[in-house]
């Protein structure tokens, strides 16, 4: 089958595209083109390379046009930027931007993969030599440049996302101090803010300056500094890295008219087909479906992207594929600190009107006996009428990518809360406990629709404090000592069978440990013996994170307390 096809932008969906392509037509005339001066990069990568993680400028590009087109005998052109789509004549406009010259080329197929662009906001001064963003290559090597040459000391970072976070960290290593500024009240929008407090701990722990509820409102640079002003005080820097959300790229479908959706996306069918039966569109440009809340979104992610480009030249070759959506299934690094997402969190669930339960457990990553154990913090979200898994965040150490990965699986394949109880997964000390993390979620959420178990959170204790209730901590006598939730009494657990009569039964018992587990153990007796009984979700240890930002605890025992204390 001869065709000719042409594919705007050669990154993630568009290299994916174009390598899909030939291996499934030999014969077809393929041509990439792609505004900046690199193709295939890796976008994700471009952080650590700044943070001198990455050392090797080339490590940064995957492929270059010489070796994609000797592999693949694809045409890829850098440094050349589409200009416009005649879709009834099926040609492109087409700029060199290396020597200006502008010709057209013609398509019998074509692939829209432009990406998405940094967000600039309208404010005084914002076009100051010293403030930079980060979506390329050519982004990364300026910015490595401008260190290099000023020997800057401070950076500002604006916006608490995954690039201003990984930023953070990056220049962090790189030896300069950083100031993180962020307009909402926590960092990660993928995460809640309960979840979000372990990653404002460990910013803190590695000295970034954290700066919550704050929005800049005007640049103003010297010779040697840039202030920023916000609504309450000045920043002072060095440089600054705008790293404040990202739009989609659509200007070429804009013009072309091309059907567009949500912030200007580009709508496609489920086989990535625009409104022109001879135009696809893939990534970070195209409005997708969320194949939990079923609304359209955008999820800008290397993994969608890729899938994407795959599945639009196999429908191009006639194979008819659906893309049935996106989770937005995410993983960070921070330092020490690993944080994951898959599927809804609490404001997204609220946002689709789904009635959700929630739980929140605080497992180690592998058997508690073999040495080396770390915890992680899981939240995971429940739809509360069919008991079906709708999202989950974990926040922790070793293990963590696992975990999100097996439950973003779960989500694919609509699981509910008893199923993940039974997942039969791979066990050994040194990897995870007989009953992993994720069967443990399924055992509680279980607990719960079941009735076995009622629970309360940390944004209910305030409103406790006023009624006629009983607050019960079960932790030992140490660990009450170095620190507990307002208004809790001291019951250690294994003192609660001979110390009932301290209880009134005609009240309701709220129960709390350090982590769940015992203070779950405690209101089975405490049901057993007739009391109206409610279990803490996430534990003491939870409660400190959320309320005081505490840091995650590594090491794990069955107690808060070092093991020669407990």
């Amino acid at each position: 089958m001869s065709i000719k096809v042409i594919i705007v932008g050669g990154v993630a969906g568009g290299a994916s595209a174009a390598a899909r392509l030939r291996r499934l037509n030999e014969k077809a005339d393929i041509t990439v083109y792609e505004r900046t001066g690199f193709m295939s990069y890796a976008n994700c990568g471009l952080p650590y390379y700044l943070g001198d993680v990455i050392t090797d400028e080339s490590s940064l590009t995957l492929q270059t046009p010489e070796k994609f087109y000797s592999r693949f005998r694809v045409r890829v052109k850098v440094a050349h930027e589409v200009m416009r789509i005649d879709r009834h004549a099926k040609t492109v406009t087409v700029k060199d931007l290396a020597t200006n010259e502008v010709f057209t080329d013609t398509y019998d197929k074509l692939i829209l993969s432009p990406g998405a662009h940094a967000v600039i906001p309208n404010i005084e001064g914002i076009d100051s030599e010293k403030i930079f963003t980060l979506r390329t290559v050519e982004d990364t090597l300026a910015i490595d440049h401008y260190i290099d040459q000023t020997k800057a000391k401070r950076a500002l970072v604006i916006g608490a996302g995954f690039i201003g976070l990984e930023m953070a960290e990056n220049l962090t290593h790189r030896g300069l101090d950083v100031t993180l500024v962020q307009r909402s009240s926590s960092v990660l929008p993928t995460l809640d803010a309960d979840i979000a407090a372990a990653l404002h701990a460990t910013l803190r722990a590695h000295n970034v300056t954290l700066k919550l509820h704050s929005q800049i409102r005007r640049f103003e640079t010297d010779t040697d500094i840039i202030r920023a002003y916000s609504d309450r005080e000045v920043f002072e820097a060095d440089m600054v890295i705008l790293a404040v959300g990202v739009e989609p790229e659509t200007t070429l479908a804009r013009q072309a008219g091309l059907t567009l959706g949500q912030k200007g996306a580009i709508v496609v069918n489920e086989e990535l087909q625009t409104s022109d039966e001879s135009i696809w569109a893939v990534g970070d440009a195209v409005e997708v479906h969320h194949r939990v809340s079923n609304q359209k979104t955008l999820i800008s992610l290397a993994g969608p992207a890729n899938k994407m480009g795959r599945m639009a030249a196999d429908n191009i070759m006639g194979a008819h594929r659906r893309y049935n959506g996106s989770l937005g299934s995410s993983v960070l690094k921070l330092f020490d600190l690993t944080a994951a997402t898959t599927g809804l969190n609490e404001k997204s669930a609220q946002a689709a009107g789904i009635d959700y339960e929630k739980i929140v457990l605080c497992p180690a990553n592998h058997a508690g006996y073999y040495p080396g154990g770390r915890a992680m913090t899981m939240k995971v979200l429940f739809n509360r009428q069919t008991t079906e898994l709708i999202g989950a965040q974990i926040v922790g150490f070793e293990g963590v990518d696992k975990r999100i990965d097996v439950l973003a699986t779960a989500l694919c394949a609509k699981m509910k809360a008893l199923d993940l109880a039974e997942l039969d997964l791979a066990y050994a000390p040194p990897y995870s406990s007989a009953k992993d993390p994720v069967n443990m979620a399924g055992f509680m959420a279980d607990n719960i629709f079941t009735g076995l178990v009622k629970q309360f959170h940390w944004h209910d204790i305030e409103a406790l404090q006023d009624k006629n209730v009983q607050l019960l901590d079960t932790r030992s006598a140490k660990e009450y000592e170095r620190g507990h939730a307002p208004g809790f009494i001291n019951v250690p657990l294994d003192e609660l069978r001979d110390r009932l009569s301290e209880l009134d039964p005609t009240r309701p018992v709220y129960v709390m440990c350090h982590t769940g587990i015992r203070s779950y153990i405690a209101s089975r007796i405490l049901i057993g013996h007739g009391f109206d009984v409610s279990n803490f979700s996430g534990g003491h240890s939870f409660y400190a994170l959320v309320t005081k930002e505490a840091a995650l605890a590594r090491e794990v025992f069955d107690c808060g307390l070092k093991k020669s204390e407990c």
